[in-house]
């Protein structure tokens, strides 16, 4: 463990840190409170403990490491986005989006940078995936928001800027379930950053054998990203489903750990005109729910600059959303945030993917140009 970031690092690990330097097991307590309920970012400023001890702590490389802020981007409706980079050069982006009706806000998170997934809807899956984030990273994107918003320590009462944590960024979470149940479990911590579990939301697109994994070990709220309501259409725009068709999905919604009328499921139902956005596609879509303790999140699509897909028209999407209610179910509209930005749903990274390539495209052609006139010289 010589030489770490001890962000990411649980309590038992802490514990043998402190022990491995010949210290008592309270500083490990005491170490766990300036990491996540003070939010320090530094030995030094760690009051409680001796110059010796924050001194010895640095000598051997250990540090409190934080992503590197690449972009901070605000939004005319106050959505904030941070463009995030790792030690070894790889970036990602999280959100946070104030809620517009009362105190706090939601922080999306990515739990990988690039996604694996493709989903044709989607901007972010266009991007392959590169790797996933650590347990330190994927905590780091709550922290990095803390510090911007100036909410340290950790707020006693319910009153906070970061209500809600949204696992919703770049990449499927439970192809990285390791790392991120590791940062769950830290965030949700009764003596630090005390997230409670029902205010966080990790949203799948239907990795069946995980979900009920994360349901008994983590007790989180559970998303489904549907978007359709046929195995032939889901095929199509989102080709995981040809390996967790509909009916082993809906399976195992129904037996995930915890639901009741309470707690129940979110279904994210993106509307595409023309392919899932009529009134026969909504009675479908409670048939095929049937039973199970839901709300639907309608979202209108985000278009992005060569999608093959368009945005239903606003009474068509009313329609929808206005039968889902008439039925008893909670069926909102999801009002697109921070478009201006580029942080929409969909649209994580790709302002910043692209200026990479057109970086990468301007310097091949400039090097281009090089070799030809020094081929000419040479001629």
């Amino acid at each position: 463990m010589n030489g770490c970031d001890l962000i990411g690092l649980d309590k038992a690990e802490l514990a043998d840190l402190m022990a491995l330097l010949g210290e008592k097991p309270l500083r490990a307590k005491q170490l766990w409170h300036w990491l996540y309920l003070q939010g320090a970012r530094d030995f030094g400023a760690m009051t409680s403990f001796a110059k010796s001890l924050r001194a010895h702590l640095e000598g051997e490389g250990y540090f409190v490491g934080r992503p590197g802020t690449v972009r901070d981007l605000q939004s005319v409706d106050g959505t904030r986005k941070w463009l995030l980079g790792f030690a070894d050069g790889n970036e990602a982006e999280t959100v946070y989006i104030p809620d517009m009706d009362e105190e706090g806000g939601a922080l999306c998170v990515s739990t990988q940078v690039g996604c694996t997934l493709t989903c044709r809807f989607c901007h972010t899956g266009t991007q392959l995936l590169v790797r996933n984030l650590s347990a330190a990273e994927i905590l780091g994107q709550f922290l990095i928001a803390r510090d911007a918003l100036g909410e340290w320590p950790t707020p006693t009462d319910t009153a906070r800027k970061i209500s809600n944590v949204v696992v919703m960024g770049m990449g499927e979470p439970l192809f990285n379930y390791d790392n991120l149940a590791k940062a769950l479990l830290i965030l949700m911590d009764g003596e630090g950053l005390s997230m409670s579990r029902r205010r966080i939301t990790v949203s799948t697109s239907g990795v069946v054998p995980m979900m009920r994994r994360m349901g008994e070990e983590l007790g989180v709220n559970l998303a489904v990203s549907l978007h359709a309501v046929t195995d032939d259409l889901r095929d199509r725009i989102m080709p995981i489903n040809k390996k967790y068709p509909l009916a082993e999905l809906m399976a195992a919604c129904r037996t995930y750990p915890g639901l009741s009328n309470a707690r129940r499921i979110t279904f994210e139902y993106l509307m595409l005109k023309g392919l899932n956005d009529s009134m026969a596609d909504a009675k479908a879509l409670l048939r095929l729910t049937q039973g199970i303790p839901a709300k639907f999140n309608l979202i209108p699509f985000n278009p992005w600059p060569g999608a093959p897909f368009e945005t239903p028209s606003h009474d068509s999407v009313k329609r929808f959303s206005d039968y889902l209610f008439e039925q008893g179910f909670s069926a909102p509209i999801r009002r697109p945030r921070g478009q201006d930005i580029l942080a929409a749903c969909g649209q994580l990274r790709s302002e910043s993917v692209r200026e990479k390539q057109s970086l990468s495209k301007a310097r091949l052609a400039a090097g281009t140009r090089d070799d030809t006139e020094h081929t000419g010289q040479r001629a």
